[in-house]
């Protein structure tokens, strides 16, 4: 990616840099948070893998603050990368509150939430979608209770 940038840098005009890497870090944080909550249903994370992910999303973000440095201000980053971090989070926590989370922001607890096409922390289908990739029994069996989806394991 770093190289894509400094490539980026050179073929854009001047003006248009700022605006350029601040898509490519948009594009960067929409992919991430996609091969996160809408990879597949052979995606499977545990509460332990809360770390190393979060890992992933702070070296994309010290990588877009290093090969953006002038062109996109700290402040535009942060903004950009608060509502990641926030979906990030939910990965953290104890299954049992995710269902909660998920039972306060969802207007039905028995119909899928609509899709949003935004990734946000109290969004119901993001919270669902963690749900739904969290690799334990308590939140298979509140999937297959609720929506009657097929058990993970």
């Amino acid at each position: 990616m770093k190289q894509n940038l400094a490539f980026l840098d050179s073929v854009v005009c001047d003006r248009a840099q700022p605006l350029a890497v601040r898509e490519v870090m948009k594009a960067s944080v929409e992919s991430f948070l996609m091969a996160l909550l809408a990879g597949g249903g052979g995606r499977a994370f545990s509460r332990e893998d809360y770390g190393a992910v979060a890992e992933d999303l702070a070296s994309l973000k010290r990588l877009v603050c290093s090969c953006g440095e002038g062109l996109v201000t700290e402040e535009v980053v942060e903004t950009e990368f608060a509502a990641a971090e926030g979906v990030v989070d939910l990965m953290g926590l104890p299954t049992e509150k995710l269902i909660d989370e998920f039972r306060r922001s969802s207007s039905s607890c028995t119909t899928m939430p609509p899709m949003t096409r935004r990734w946000c922390r109290s969004d119901a289908n993001t919270l669902l979608r963690v749900l739904c990739h969290r690799d334990d029994d308590a939140a298979s069996r509140f999937l297959k209770k609720t929506f009657d989806l097929p058990k993970r394991r």
